[in-house]
């Protein structure tokens, strides 16, 4: 989920109501509450350039009462409040009271607020036309000197003052606000959103690839190179001070946390979803020694193949994304984890060291019993026998032998077959499963063999999803190919050849319906010239290799080399090419010249020829290949 800092400003008074939500507003505000807009920030360590809080005048807000840590009220959207009483605010989980409802955005506009951290003892709700209702509070704190939005925003409403008269802004709410510099850039100096505006040109709300970009430069450059200049964090970098910024402003009271979903999910029931606090079970997959260790093993080259420079880029990344991962569920199905059996244990945490399990099923379980019946495991094997220390011993190597009724030769069965099987020397996978199941199998590998680092996965490798002739799969597209169709309409062996022809990088493979038709006519038209070679191969010539011979010889040594290359690198597509096309081509050629010499073909070249396209084609077109051989 995204963290948010939730910055309390507190609303000092309602000037001259003239609504009777204003008034309604008053009165809240002469309770014994306080009463604060709360605004959703991602750098809280800029709030000492506050000079204004934005709200979209035609946002729908309201008031709510928080209960925890102490009773307050929150005005904010009803999506952020709902948010919230998710998040351990309100006594009941889920419930939060609402005492205003629907207070539009221009009743808020023009009250003053106290903006903590800034050197401003009041700041006033101005209007901003671009916020959006479905992320943050709906209301958005300005911070010109380092927001290039903020920044335009404000000068808009200072050189615009008939656009700030319309929602009642007067000049005494916006002119005297001048840009704080709190953050030293270099080669930005600081005010760096200024700069950045001026450098770009930028003078309204309608220049958006510029304030994007504005944006982008200037948060980067902020957070990777910027120096706090103002507070008693002067001259602390930015990336330090931050952290130090939030905990300080939460202890202190004026800001909270908040969280939301990263982007918009919904439920199957079509509900929006928020981001709960509830008890839970974490792997810390942060943990530095960890982390370090299975970084080290994934970017040596001798020790793990990702296949591709960008998946690896992609594994290097999440590793140092991964943190705390919510490992456990309260429903569903699952194993129960051991020391707390309320809980479900997550499937993807449950799933990362099952290809052990591999290589001692057949002795255990037996086919056909994934209900673990005993009458059907081979050695008479009850489940329930299988304890910890029976694991144990099969897969770590110091583990004593188990007190247990299962034969101690066949427990050194079970782990002469796992010590003979592994390591997972390559795992194929779908390329959404890096940030999570394939990275994870990592870390679980790492932490269970510590201590034989060569036992971990050796190589992955990952690809995108399944095109049919270079669109998404869909029904109403008359694109849609289920595996058994497939193989019935184009055979197993030319469904392969297409499979094999789609592509092997992580960008999405192409399955062309053209080309498994093509395959098959191929396919035939070789299996029918070499039955006619096989009967003309008496009268072919024999003897000593012309220069053309060699030629030909040579071409298939070189298809040979180049095809085991591509297969090994996992790169059927260019396997096919060159193990394929590239023989038939060079045949042909061969061929072509022979019939233009009136010179018979080699026997010996046919022969090889043919035992070598077998070979060749085969991991592609088995079933081709063993009916021709």
């Amino acid at each position: 989920p995204q963290e948010y800092t939730l910055i309390k400003l507190k609303l000092l008074e309602v000037p001259d109501p003239s609504t009777a939500v204003q008034t309604s507003l008053g009165e809240l505000l002469g309770g014994d509450l306080p009463v604060s807009l709360v605004a959703a920030t991602l750098r809280p360590e800029t709030m000492y350039g506050q000079t204004n809080l934005f709200v979209l005048p035609t946002g729908t807000y309201g008031a709510y009462k928080i209960e925890l840590p102490q009773p307050e009220i929150f005005i904010m959207s009803h999506r952020a409040a709902r948010g919230l009483s998710c998040q351990g605010y309100t006594q009941t989980f889920a419930e939060i009271e609402c005492l205003l409802g629907d207070i539009k955005g221009t009743d808020l506009l023009g009250l003053p607020v106290k903006a903590p951290n800034s050197s401003y003892e009041r700041v006033y709700t101005l209007p901003l036309l671009t916020i959006s209702m479905g992320k943050g509070t709906g209301i958005v704190t300005s911070v010109p000197s380092d927001a290039p939005d903020d920044y335009v925003a404000l000068q808009a409403l200072k050189i615009k003052p008939d656009f700030a008269a319309k929602y009642g802004i007067t000049p005494a709410m916006v002119d005297p606000f001048d840009v704080i510099p709190i953050i030293d850039i270099p080669g930005y100096g600081s005010t760096s959103a200024v700069f950045v505006c001026e450098k770009l040109k930028i003078t309204s709300f309608n220049d958006k690839a510029k304030l994007a970009q504005a944006k982008e430069e200037t948060y980067l450059k902020g957070f990777t190179s910027g120096v706090m200049i103002v507070g008693p964090h002067a001259g602390t970098k930015v990336s330090d001070a931050k952290p130090i910024i939030k905990e300080e402003m939460i202890t202190d009271g004026t800001a909270c946390l908040y969280f939301e979903p990263e982007s918009k999910v919904m439920s199957r029931t079509h509900d929006e979803c928020v981001v709960a606090k509830t008890d839970q079970w974490y792997l810390a997959y942060g943990e530095t020694n960890w982390a370090q260790a299975v970084k080290d093993h994934v970017l040596n080259a001798e020790t793990f193949n990702a296949y591709d420079e960008s998946a690896l880029t992609k594994y290097e990344y999440v590793i140092g994304w991964l943190q705390e991962w919510a490992c456990t569920r309260q429903f569903g199905l699952g194993t129960q984890l051991p020391w707390d059996t309320k809980w479900v244990i997550e499937s993807l945490s449950d799933s990362t060291i099952y290809m052990s399990y591999y290589t001692i099923a057949h002795i255990l379980q037996g086919r056909n019993n994934l209900e673990g019946d005993v009458t059907k495991s081979p050695h008479g094997i009850d489940p329930n026998l299988l304890t910890n220390d029976v694991f144990d011993y099969i897969y770590l190597k110091n583990a004593p032998l188990p007190t247990t009724s299962i034969s101690t030769d066949l427990l050194k069965k079970c782990r002469g077959e796992f010590r003979y099987w592994y390591p997972m020397d390559l795992r194929v996978s779908a390329k959404d499963l890096i940030p999570n199941h394939l990275t994870m199998a990592l870390y679980n590998h790492a932490a269970i063999w510590d201590d034989e680092p060569e036992l971990w996965p050796k190589g992955y490798y990952t690809n995108g999803h399944v095109l049919v002739d270079a669109q998404k799969m869909s029904k109403s597209a008359g694109n849609f190919l289920l595996m058994d169709e497939t193989v019935e309409l184009y055979s197993a062996d030319a469904t392969r050849f297409a499979c094999a022809d789609a592509g092997d990088s992580l960008d999405d493979a192409n399955f062309s319906r053209e080309t498994a038709d093509s395959a098959i006519v191929s396919l035939v038209n070789e299996e029918d010239w070499a039955k006619e070679m096989l009967v003309a191969h008496p009268k072919l010539r024999t003897g000593e290799y012309s220069f053309m011979d060699r030629v030909f010889d040579n071409e298939m040594d070189r298809c040979i080399r180049a095809t085991a290359h591509s297969y090994s690198t996992m790169q059927f597509r260019d396997g096919l090419q060159h193990g394929w096309h590239e023989m038939l081509l060079a045949r042909n050629e061969y061929r072509s010249y022979c019939h233009s010499a009136a010179s018979p073909l080699h026997a010996k070249l046919v022969t090889r020829f043919l035992e070598t396209i077998v070979i060749l084609i085969c991991p592609v077109c088995p079933h081709w290949s063993e009916g021709l051989w």
